[in-house]
């Protein structure tokens, strides 16, 4: 190859891979992945290959996804970030099958339950967690159903029994829901490995029976009464290994930010990925 056109293909490269990162910046998968695609076309690229299997996982193309992911594995046996998703990957496929209707097992809850509310919205940790395969389809932002069963508050997605509520919570919330009270819930947070998942309930019936009994008397906060509970960090994958590589290695960034920061660091499922080359 002549020095020319090895300098053209150099700016090529360069530029589809500037594109793919801000298409993936801006949540344009479908084009994050035309670009990372065309990529490839030049030659082998782990990057891009980590790349366009964050922008599969986010449409849903989780097969596909798959393929990418083993494709960087296949040039660089030690990547940790094709390892992780590889990983991921084939827990999620394994649990994506339809319930008996055909219908999908989750549903994302309405925005106003991340309304946070003094009193009226408090988050709990679930204990005694479902299988890591049940968990596997979760992602933040998903309705929960809560159900008394005996002295638990349990939450369940779909069908699913997930975990029960803590019971510093759930003590409280079993008599109130006892005497009439109704309540909402939604995924926020989930580690990746299953051993923590977090739950936003909010009160959206007060029984006359409990009027001036406040849901969540410890909840702290704001002088207004009412804000608005969605924000970059309320719903996130949270990767304990990853937070602290963070600390070791500036290309590592906050997972699931809702407010699509600039990318720059390791792709990852439950991450927002774009790793410049």
């Amino acid at each position: 190859m002549a020095l020319g056109e090895a300098d053209t293909t150099t700016r090529q490269r360069r530029q589809l891979a500037d594109s793919a990162i801000a298409h993936a910046t801006r949540g344009e998968w479908e084009a994050a992945v035309d670009a990372n695609r065309e990529l490839l076309e030049l030659g082998p690229d782990i990057d891009a290959s980590n790349r366009l299997g964050k922008a599969l996982a986010e449409l849903g193309r989780h097969a596909e996804a798959l393929e990418a992911y083993e494709q960087a594995l296949e040039r660089d046996a030690t990547n940790r970030i094709a390892q992780r998703n590889v990983e991921r990957l084939r827990v999620l496929l394994a649990a994506e099958k339809p319930t008996k209707n055909g219908k999908s097992r989750t549903g994302k809850a309405p925005a106003t339950v991340f309304i946070e509310e003094m009193g009226k919205t408090g988050r709990a940790r679930l204990v005694n967690l479902a299988a890591p395969r049940v968990l596997a389809p979760l992602s933040p932002g998903d309705a929960v159903d809560l159900a008394v069963e005996g002295d638990q508050l349990t939450a369940r997605v779909g069908d699913a029994v997930i975990g029960s509520v803590e019971p510093r919570i759930a003590t409280r919330l079993l008599k109130l829901i006892g005497d009439g009270n109704r309540y909402e819930a939604a995924i926020t947070t989930i580690h990746e490995a299953g051993s923590d998942l977090t739950i936003i309930i909010r009160e959206v019936f007060t029984h006359p029976v409990n009027f001036g009994k406040v849901s969540f008397p410890t909840l702290g906060g704001s002088s207004g009464g009412v804000r608005p509970y969605m924000k970059g960090s309320a719903l996130r994958y949270d990767d304990e290994e990853e937070v602290e590589e963070a600390d070791e290695d500036s290309e590592e960034v906050e997972e699931l930010d809702t407010t699509l920061p600039e990318y720059s660091g390791e792709p990852d499922i439950e991450e927002e990925l774009v790793e410049e080359p």
